[in-house]
């Protein structure tokens, strides 16, 4: 998890947010990503947990939720919104 002067790794950031920061505030806090950076990292966690909560939605039995809700938060701050124009087609377009 991140820490306060530990570097993290910016791709492994993107692949598995999660797995780095325990939170989307920890992310937006980090002083070693660009806004850009955490922007992108943010994106791919929101794919991420849009996923998880459609699979559930299917009845498919999946793994902690994400709080999409508090990352999208985190986003819009960052960024203005979800950015639904360079969403794919999907069932979480309408995020």
């Amino acid at each position: 998890m991140a820490g306060g002067k530990e570097e993290i790794d910016l791709e492994q950031a993107k692949l598995d947010p999660e797995a780095v920061f325990s939170s989307p505030e920890q992310l937006r806090s980090y002083p070693g990503f660009t806004r850009e950076q955490k922007i992108e990292i943010l994106r791919s966690w929101a794919y991420e947990a849009s996923e998880i909560a459609v699979a559930e939605e299917e009845g498919m039995i999946g793994r902690e939720p994400l709080h999409l809700a508090e990352i999208l938060s985190v986003l819009h701050d960052l960024n203005g919104g979800y950015d639904v124009e360079h969403s794919p087609p999907t069932k979480q377009q309408g995020v």
